[in-house]
């Protein structure tokens, strides 16, 4: 398989190191929004789908006004998954599987852009974002985003160990070197995806950390502001913490076998796309 890593998705926070980690607190910080393209053979397979085109078209009733105020999103037509997939000369069309890490709006805005396509989701994700329960569930989650009805295909908790980690599965009509991870505490249904490259395993880790330093080996450490930040948008404190140590445990002591990365990291995403074998 060959794993494309792409950006859909550029915000510029306010808050310079304070974010970001690197100097300047008066200026805007950078993070993205990592995506995965897989080629299988005989499809498509993206994991989260950043913004989307019609982000791009009509961004506050896409992503709120709130959401867009305190990311500072950068919505170019080049950045939609879309506009990456056609730019590497294969045909959106193809796309017929998307794998959600979760269903925040910055994961999904991109669901309509592949209609046809089963969008993969842990069920307590799709119950969250569907049938919001409580006032924290509807504003957390974008109704427009799943207007046109996606073809679901839920996970419950079952599955294999992988890791150290439990309920680990496979995905149905999906090779099996693609798994589901549930990593719930960002939000309830928040779950990684693995893949096995050949060369190794690729962890895409969701919003289950945000920033490359909590994987620090020797000293891990995360900004300020972006601590309060994974603190404020936290749905479950007890289990993300336990998952952020399982990832910690896991990228101290299985460094040569898997390669973890978060969504929103610049630094990790340019460190895959330069040092993972069997990527692009």
């Amino acid at each position: 398989m060959k794993v494309h890593h792409l950006n859909c998705g550029t915000m510029h926070p306010a808050g310079g190191k304070l974010i970001d980690g690197e100097p300047g607190l008066l200026r805007r910080a950078e993070l993205v929004a990592h995506c995965l393209l897989i080629e299988t053979g005989d499809s498509l397979v993206l994991v989260d789908t950043g913004f989307g085109t019609q982000a791009v078209a009509r961004p506050r009733e896409w992503l709120g006004g709130f959401f867009l105020a305190a990311v500072g999103a950068r919505l170019e037509a080049a950045e939609t998954a879309v506009a990456q997939i056609k730019a590497l000369g294969l045909d959106p069309a193809d796309v017929r599987h998307v794998i959600a890490t979760h269903l925040d709006v910055d994961h999904a805005g991109g669901l309509a852009d592949f209609p046809n396509a089963v969008v993969h989701v842990r069920a307590e994700e799709r119950r969250s974002a569907t049938a919001p329960a409580n006032a924290a569930e509807k504003n957390r989650y974008r109704a427009a985003q799943f207007a046109h009805r996606p073809l679901w295909s839920t996970y419950e908790e079952t599955g294999e160990p992988w890791f150290g980690f439990d309920a680990v599965r496979a995905l149905k009509g999906l090779p099996e070197e693609i798994l589901l991870v549930p990593l719930p505490g960002h939000t309830r249904g928040h779950a990684g995806v693995a893949v096995d490259t050949g060369d190794g395993w690729l962890l895409h880790a969701g919003d289950a950390y945000f920033f490359h330093g909590q994987l620090d080996p020797v000293a891990p450490h995360c900004p300020p502001g972006l601590t309060a930040f994974q603190t404020l948008v936290q749905t479950v404190r007890g289990p993300r913490l336990e998952n952020l140590a399982r990832l910690h445990e896991l990228a101290r002591t299985h460094r040569d076998d898997v390669t973890v990365f978060s969504a929103h990291s610049p630094v990790e995403l340019a460190a895959v796309r330069r040092k993972s074998p069997g990527t692009e």
